[in-house]
């Protein structure tokens, strides 16, 4: 395996929840520059995406939402 790291960002719903979450880390590629991501970070988390960098999300879904039952 090779010792290259690169930083992602990671996009998941706990499976606890409909709230959509999102970390940036640091893990381990593959030969093939795939990013290697740890069964410790996988467990009670459904992964919707990985992202090349660290990322500022603007908006998810169900941010509006919420705002909204805060308002009424």
């Amino acid at each position: 395996m090779s010792t290259l790291q690169r930083k992602v960002t990671i996009i998941y719903y706990s499976d606890d929840g409909l709230e959509l979450h999102h970390e940036v880390k640091i893990f381990k590629q593959n030969d093939a520059g795939r990013v290697v991501i740890p069964q410790s970070f996988k467990e009670g988390k459904s992964i919707i995406a990985v992202c090349d960098g660290e990322i500022e999300i603007l908006n998810k879904i169900g941010d509006r939402i919420l705002s909204v039952n805060y308002i009424a």
